[in-house]
């Protein structure tokens, strides 16, 4: 996969949507891009792994954790069996666990921080609406590319 965000930045200035800095790299993939499923979750990831055990067909999971740095939203089973399930990776607001397994899953992984604990399961949560972090409002069906740099999100594919 080539393309860079500052490049895509600079070619599609009003197109695209910058993410504020503060999320981490992860996972085995620095470099990963695709269309966008969301869920909107607190401290509770069944939903997430719900989504994980459906076909990826080249998606990335779109997670507005809230922000929560009490818990972790991923670890190394959901990112497997994500990456299994043809998931090209998540952007997490929030936590994840099991970070040196998950640095060598070829997957693509931004999140907040991490975090040793597990969630709750209550089945708590919405999927496929319109999540709004780090100052960029995000809804299922855009783009988001991601590299060292930084995260974009586009309404179309740019590449």
């Amino acid at each position: 996969m080539t393309f860079a965000t500052a490049d895509l930045y600079d070619a599609h200035t009003d197109r695209v949507r910058v993410l504020a800095p503060g999320f981490r790299d992860y996972g085995g993939m620095t470099k990963f891009c695709g269309p966008v499923t969301t869920l909107k979750v607190f401290e509770d990831n069944t939903l997430v792994r719900a989504a994980l055990e459906e076909p990826g067909g080249g998606r990335i999971l779109v997670v507005d954790g809230g922000a929560s740095m009490r818990c972790a939203l991923l670890g190394d089973n959901l990112v497997q069996l994500g990456r299994d399930n043809g998931w090209i990776g998540a952007v997490i607001y929030g936590c994840i666990r099991d970070s040196a397994v998950v640095a060598g899953i070829e997957f693509g992984i931004r999140a907040l921080g991490v975090h040793p604990a597990k969630s709750v399961k209550r089945g708590e949560g919405q999927r496929d609406i319109p999540v709004s972090f780090a100052g960029v409002t995000i809804a299922p069906g855009m783009h988001l590319y991601a590299d060292e740099d930084g995260i974009l999100i586009s309404k179309e594919k740019l590449l």
